[in-house]
């Protein structure tokens, strides 16, 4: 009764469009009024739910995405990628992929990948005679590259939500190559669409060009680099090392790119308050949600039902996928990693999957929802970049969501994509 009273309360709040954060805190207070629980235990789990040590990274890591953002690191990561990929069919669409991959792993957000590589891309692309939707749907969806390739606050909230076990720097490495992977077929698939529509090819620039373009673009790409041997190596932890992609960011694009004024620097700090305000209070109300799908037995029951529908391990994670799928079209990333990570995570493990390729997993599925109606971040995003409505691009996007869900199909059922280098450091 209770349980689906919780669970009633926040698909109503959700559909008559009360922001995630009010509506898993509202569900979560009236059910602990229900239950006769102090109002006060609601604000002790939420507070208790932001409480975390490794957290502290969120401020650090969007902060520095929001300054290489600001300070021009996507235009020299766009250079490289055009002398790299131009040349192909459609080869401002291949562009587009590779320099979101590039700022995917220095900045980890997919909502500042999709704004700055598609604003710098965008008129390029309609000048070269592509259709907005094209440019919509490839910006969207290699944007959430990022949220698999190194550095990705997202992974730390994952890290957070799956308590011991699980550490920063292996979540890391586990996405490398998934990120990749995932890049690689979305380059196919905008090179499929490409060739149909006869978009034109690139011109290589010549090898001092391609190499003047990576010389400009490396101090910004080093920002990964730094990241991934410092905490390898051990000479700071992941928290810390977030404060370092700070300061180093800071240092390059004063003094190295001259490119970020006062102005922009302020812009930066008020960006990274209002955005790290908005997580920490949806992880605050998760928190708080997530503390009662325990109390009243949520996902022991969930893994009930799973099970009595099959013990076929196969079929187990593709109902997984479906049911993270589906609930990433509707909520934010955030708040569903801390609530669906104690469900599904010990599932997962009792059929044999480890907790870092869970992780990866979780990522990629949550980043569809990303790219996915009615709750698509990243898809608004691109829409407003492309200047086109999200009803004209979602009829032509079906090849990118193929390619999508071939990599998590890949990542889901082929553990060493995930767990290869992680195991070699």
């Amino acid at each position: 009764m209770e349980l689906a009273l919780l669970i009633g309360l926040l698909a109503l709040f959700l559909v008559i469009g009360v922001p995630v954060a009010f509506a898993l805190g509202a569900a979560s207070l009236v059910t602990f009024m229900v239950l006769d629980i102090p109002p006060v235990v609601a604000v002790q789990r939420m507070t208790s739910g932001v409480s975390v040590f490794t957290l502290m990274a969120i401020p650090f890591f969007i902060f520095a995405g929001d300054l290489m953002y600001r300070s021009g690191i996507a235009e020299r990561l766009v250079r490289v990628a055009d002398a790299a990929f131009g040349r192909a069919r459609g080869g401002l669409g291949q562009v587009d992929v590779g320099a979101s991959m590039m700022f995917g792993a220095v900045s980890g957000s997919a909502v500042a990948s999709a704004s700055a590589v598609g604003s710098t891309l965008a008129p390029m692309m309609l000048e070269k005679g592509y259709d907005r939707d094209y440019i919509v749907n490839v910006t969207a969806t290699a944007a959430i590259t990022g949220l698999l390739i190194p550095p990705s606050h997202n992974m730390i909230i994952y890290v957070a939500a799956a308590g011991e076990g699980v550490s920063v720097g292996e979540l890391f490495l586990a996405g490398v190559i998934p990120g990749l992977l995932t890049g690689a077929l979305l380059m196919i698939a905008a090179w499929g669409v490409a060739a149909k529509r006869g978009y034109p090819r690139g011109v290589f620039p010549g090898w001092a060009k391609f190499a003047r373009a990576v010389a400009l673009a490396l101090p910004g790409l080093m920002t990964a680099v730094i990241i991934v041997v410092g905490i390898l190596s051990g000479v700071f932890t992941p928290t810390e090392s977030s404060a370092v992609a700070v300061v180093y960011t800071v240092l390059i694009a004063f003094f190295v790119y001259r490119s970020l004024g006062a102005d922009g620097f302020v812009k930066a700090v008020s960006g990274a308050v209002k955005t790290t305000s908005m997580v920490m209070l949806i992880i605050g109300s998760a928190a708080a949600f997530g503390w009662l799908l325990a109390l009243l037995e949520g996902p022991t029951q969930l893994a009930d039902a799973l099970l009595a529908i099959t013990d076929n391990p196969i079929l187990l994670f593709l109902l997984i996928n479906l049911m993270l799928l589906l609930l990433g079209t509707f909520m934010d990333m955030a708040p569903l990693i801390i609530i669906t990570t104690p469900i599904f995570l010990p599932i997962a493990t009792s059929l044999g999957m480890d907790p870092t390729q869970f992780g990866i997993v979780m990522m990629l599925n949550l980043g569809i929802g990303l790219v996915t109606p009615p709750v698509g971040s990243v898809l608004f995003v691109g829409c407003a970049v492309g200047g086109l409505r999200i009803e004209e691009t979602v009829k032509t996007i079906w090849p990118f969501y193929l390619a999508l869900v071939a990599a998590l199909m890949a990542i889901t059922f082929v553990p060493a994509l995930s767990l290869t280098l992680p195991g070699l450091f």
